[in-house]
This record gives structure tokens, sequence and C-alpha cells, in this order.
């Protein structure tokens, strides 16, 4: 193995878990999460000769980016439709795990763009500017999609307000 192929090996065995991760927000759905990485990965290691002195990770993350929103517009869906509506918990009596899976149904609520900007300003940790430069658009253009979908994701899951740090 040349030492081009095991940087690229060891960059894939560092990131794929927080790659994953970041999938997983932007899609809601576990397996559609593994696809967009692997797919990111595929087209990260078409160009990693390029990339061998910049930032693979902002290069990887854009990418998935991209391919999420180029998904969402071909019509592929992670929502499914179920037989029956699940009940609701009480008010006031949510934990970790229901406060996960209400943030999650909010966040599949999102439209793409607006996801993308919530995963990677929050969860990501960005920066205004480096959410603008891995979506590729303004840095007013995260801030009002950034505030467009707080308010979006305070109607979708009220409850979660109480929450210490939750959609503030």
């Amino acid at each position: 193995m040349d030492s081009t192929a095991a940087d690229f090996d060891a960059y894939v065995r560092a990131r794929t878990p927080a790659l994953l991760r970041s999938a997983y927000l932007l899609t809601g759905d576990q397996h559609l999460a593994e696809d967009l990485v692997q797919d990111a990965l595929i087209r990260t290691h078409r160009a990693w000769r390029r990339l061998a002195d910049s930032n693979p990770d902002a290069y990887t993350r854009k990418v998935m980016y991209h391919l999420n929103i180029g998904w969402w517009r071909r019509g592929r869906s992670a929502e499914r439709s179920t037989e029956q509506v699940p009940e609701r918990a009480e008010a006031g009596r949510y934990d970790v795990s229901d406060n996960r899976l209400v943030l999650r149904h909010a966040l599949n609520q999102l439209p793409p763009k607006r996801r993308a900007v919530i995963v990677l300003r929050y969860f990501e940790d960005l920066t205004e500017s480096a959410t603008a430069e891995v979506l590729g658009i303004s840095i007013g253009t995260v801030k009002s999609q950034t505030s467009k979908a707080l308010v979006q994701l305070r109607k979708f899951a009220p409850q979660l307000l109480e929450v210490e740090g939750m959609l503030r």
C-alpha cells in the first residue's frame, strides 16, 4: 500500500464515526446515513491527491451536504408512514431519550438546507463563516436559514424549550 492509500485509509478510519453522526442527523435514517457517507468518501477518494495539503474533512462534509440536498431534490425521502400514530407522553415527562427522538423528528421536518445549517452550526460547532463555506452560501444566508430553522424547530417541538440550552 503506497503512502497515499495509507493516508486515505487512516482518514477513513479516524473520521467515519463523526461523519456517520452528521449524516444521520441530516437524513434521519441510519441506512441512508451510511449510504451518504459511503458516497461522500468515494468522491473524497477520487480527489484525495488534490486534498493532501488541504482540509479533507471539510471537503468530505461539503460533498455529504450537497449529496443529501441532491437526494432530496430527486425525491428520495427518509420519512416513512406508519399504520398507527404513536402515543404522546404526558407533558413535562420527557427524559433524555425522549428529547432525542423529539429533536430528531423535528429535524426531519426541516427542509434540507435548514437542517444542514442547524447540524453544522449546533452539532458540528462550526462558525457562521465555516458553515457558509461548507455549504457554498453567504454568511447572511446562514444567519437567515438558522433563524428560520430555529423558529420552525420551536414550533415542531415546543417541549424542547423547557430543556436547558435547547432551541434558544
